[in-house]
Parts: C-alpha cells; structure tokens; sequence
C-alpha cells in the first residue's frame, strides 16, 4: 500500500515537535490509519494539516521608537515557508478553539488569512466556511487497543472534574463560579487540575487524565462554550473513553454524535445543577443504566469521530 503522509504545524506549542502526534489513536504502527501515516513533522508530507494554527498578525503601523526598536522585535513568520511544499487543495485548516466573545475576531481573521493557504478550512462556528464539528482526540495515555478492547474498569468513587483555573474570559470565570458552588456544597468529588485558585480544594495535577476518570462512576465534563450547535471538545471523549457517565455541560452537538443515554445533561451552572449532580451521584444507579450506551458512544468515538479517520477519509477523496 502507497501510504500517504500527513504532517502537522499548530499554535499549540506541546504538539508541533512531537513526531509521534495522535500516534496512540491507531491500531496500527507509527501512526498508520488506512491509506495515510500521520507523520506531524514530516519534512515533505503529501498533506499538511494546519491544527489550530494562529496565522501571525499583520504588521501594525510603527511610532518613532518602534521603529528603532525593531531589530529587538521577532521577524513575521513565512507562511509558505512552513507550509513544506504542499499545494493549497491539499492543505487543511481545522480551528478547535470555541468562539467566545473574547476571541472571536482572532478565529475570523485566521479562517480569512488560511483562505490564502487551505484548500479546506473548517472549524466549530457558523461563520467558517464549513461549519463541522471538531474531529475527535483525547488524552489518555493508553493505546488505542487497550481503549478498544478493554471492559469497564473497577469503580470505586463517585466522582471527579478535571479542569483549570483559567479566568480570561468571561465563560472561565463562570466554570470558576460554578466550582465554588460544587465546592461549597455537600457533593462528593474528587478535583483535580493545574492552576487552580488557592481556594480550590484539589487533590493535585496530573500527568495522565485516565487516573483521574477511570476509576469514578461519573465525570464532570463542563465546556467552556454551550452556545451553537458545533462544538464539542475532549472533555466529552476523555471522560467516555474512560468508562465514566459524564454530567455534561455543554451545546447540542453531543447530542447528534452520541447515542442516547450515554451522557447525562446538566441542566444549569447553578443550585439548579448542583441540585442535579447531588441527586445523580447520589447512587451509582445511573452508571449501570448507561454502561451499554458508554460501550456504544465509546465504539464511535474511537472508529469514527477520530480524527485518524477523518484524516483518511480525506485523503482518500483528495489522492
């Protein structure tokens, strides 16, 4: 088989130097998936996908000082420097990020200036040029046969949340509300995340999200967007893959990906939800009424909605 390859450039600074990229969200080795091999920095690949790539600013007019300052300044990046040779129709642009209020400007002028670079340009907003739900990753450590063939491990706590104690904008800080109400109320839950205020009760950090969620019956999975029908994030697949119920906060695309039964809805950021989770985690009854719909929605997750496979299918349309 002629596999093709497909490289990868992305803002997020942890991803664009790991040459084994989503190489776990295979069966197969070195991150094959039917006809394509992801090969993130593959120095000439045959497609190149654009991850949540932030195209540079365009130059700003310059005072005086600015302009003997500038040998101080980063010089603008090439674009076509970076594309590694790859003709536009094979170029992908995929944003992941929501579009909050804060950023949204950001994500429009980067879906204009990727019109210049990308023969396909998507992303989770109604603006994009192909509105479409974001392909699936997820951050477990472990392989995606594990992931496939594995029964539910033992549970023996109720709950947790993993998140952050980002606060930079508006959506953030109402997450960092709700936490306090959890908090401060009679619900049994395990925290864990990384900067998170001082007043957070957390149990710590860590390295691998699997040893935060496979052992508890449920997860809360709390978007920080839940306001058009696109987006859905890791928060979702993470807690799923790990055979958790997730209490879900969040906009109505899970409901078109994912069977019903297989996540719980919550209903509000407020004494409404806190209501809720107490009465759902209250009991493990919920967990056991929806392990067949987990087994089903994680069978899709990891087939389906992966971005290993949205990849080859692409490329196979594109070849």
């Amino acid at each position: 088989m002629n596999l093709k390859t497909v490289g990868m450039i992305s803002s997020y600074r942890s991803l664009d130097q790991r040459a084994d990229w989503l190489w776990q969200q295979t069966p197969d080795q070195f991150g094959v998936w039917g006809n394509m091999q992801m090969q993130a920095i593959a120095p000439k690949p045959d497609f190149l996908l654009m991850y949540q790539f932030d195209f540079p600013k365009p130059p700003q007019p310059q005072s005086l000082l600015d302009k003997l300052r500038r040998k101080q300044q980063k010089p603008q990046i090439n674009i076509n420097s970076i594309l590694r040779g790859v003709p536009p129709e094979r170029v992908i642009y995929l944003l992941r990020e929501p579009p909050l209020d804060e950023v949204i400007d950001i994500n429009k002028r980067n879906y204009q200036e990727a019109q210049k670079y990308c023969g396909y340009i998507s992303g989770p907003d109604d603006f994009v040029s192909i509105p479409d739900y974001m392909p699936a990753i997820w951050y477990h450590n472990n392989s995606f046969r594990e992931l496939n063939e594995m029964p539910p491990p033992k549970k023996v706590a109720d709950c947790s949340w993993i998140t952050s104690g980002i606060n930079r904008t508006a959506n953030h800080r109402q997450r960092l509300d709700f936490l306090q109400l959890v908090q401060s109320s009679k619900i049994k839950f395990d925290l864990y995340g990384r900067d998170l205020p001082q007043w957070a009760n957390k149990s710590g950090e860590l390295g691998n999200k699997w040893y935060g969620m496979a052992p508890y019956y449920y997860n809360l999975a709390i978007e920080n967007y839940a306001e058009n029908n696109w987006y859905v994030s890791e928060k979702m697949w993470d807690a799923l893959l790990a055979w958790c119920l997730p209490i879900y906060y969040g906009g109505s695309a899970a409901d078109k990906l994912l069977p019903p039964g297989s996540f719980l809805r919550l209903p509000s950021l407020d004494a409404k939800g806190i209501a809720y989770i107490q009465e759902v985690t209250a009991t493990p009854d919920a967990w056991y009424a929806a392990k067949d719909a987990i087994a089903e929605a994680r069978q899709i997750i990891l087939h389906k909605l992966n971005l290993l496979n949205w990849l080859s299918n692409f490329v196979d349309k594109h070849s």
